[in-house]
């Protein structure tokens, strides 16, 4: 009983709500809500304030947690390794991308060799894939974050340059290709925050100096093709995400190398894990 009161106050104070944290783990609110009241009740502290419908840690919960999160990632580790011990006849391996033109061969691939793994895919921005990796709610990470830890194996994927897309009746969709500068009287279309497109389209700009006169945040790849359609105003694409529409045009940057770089990351410590280590060994590495 403890250990599952233990993974029900981790999993609120990663979510910072019951309801989150019961959806997150697969049982009822009042299952978690019962023993989050178990666990404070058996040793009398208080490990939650509790804020309307919201959950803060108090001091004890801050310092019981990091306590709780390696016994977590023991826990998953644990599973991970008896599951392996099965010569990969049978399993589940997570994979976390920001979308999946840069892994999908990959998975392809993965899933005709061994098809009695079970394949999980989870489309996310950069940043949000590398937390999932190292809370260990994935295995194999996709991300055009370059990330220097330690902890972390990375490899790098693709190279892929970002391009303008535009309607094909917008005016600068009769040009073979455009300057940042050409931007600045157009609403460009921007990805969430935590986006590297976002990132790299924001940094580009500010390098050359241009101030777009309108900007529209959209929080999705397929959403900003559909705004780019409906006319809502351009966006910078990489090559190989930009979708195939007959109105949509794509034009080269000039005077800028603009270019999405993408990498395959795992925790270190798993790669040598069959499951990992197999997957690892099919993915392709760019120059």
């Amino acid at each position: 009983m403890l250990v599952a009161e233990l993974k029900s106050f981790y999993a609120v104070a990663r979510c910072g709500t019951v309801t989150k944290a019961a959806a997150q783990l697969g049982v009822s609110q009042p299952t978690v809500t019962g023993q989050l009241r178990q666990l404070e009740s058996r040793y009398g502290v208080e490990l939650f304030h509790r804020q309307g419908r919201g959950m803060r840690l108090s001091d004890a919960g801050h310092s019981l947690m990091p306590m709780v999160e390696k016994l977590v990632q023991q826990e998953t580790e644990i599973d991970f390794r008896l599951r392996d011990a099965s010569d990969l006849r049978e399993g589940n391996l997570r994979i976390g991308a920001t979308g999946p033109f840069y892994i999908m061969d990959t998975v392809r691939s993965y899933n005709q060799r061994y098809p009695g793994i079970d394949l999980t895919l989870t489309i996310g921005n950069s940043q949000s894939m590398l937390q999932a990796l190292h809370d260990y709610r994935i295995e194999i990470a996709t991300s055009s974050f370059l990330m220097d830890d330690r902890h972390l194996y990375r490899r790098r994927i693709a190279a892929d340059p970002i391009r303008v897309v535009t309607h094909r009746d917008h005016p600068l969709a009769r040009r073979g290709q455009v300057r940042l500068a050409d931007l600045a009287e157009h609403a460009l279309l921007l990805r969430e925050p935590g986006s590297m497109t976002r990132q790299l389209t924001e940094d580009a700009l500010r390098a050359a100096g241009v101030a777009v006169r309108r900007t529209l945040e959209i929080g999705s790849r397929e959403s900003i093709r559909q705004a780019i359609l409906c006319g809502l105003g351009i966006s910078l694409i990489p090559s190989r995400e930009i979708p195939s529409h007959p109105d949509l045009a794509a034009l080269d940057i000039q005077g800028a190398d603009i270019v999405m770089h993408e990498y395959l990351y795992c925790l270190r410590e798993r790669q040598p894990v069959q499951l990992i280590a197999r997957f690892l060994e099919m993915a392709p590495a760019a120059n």
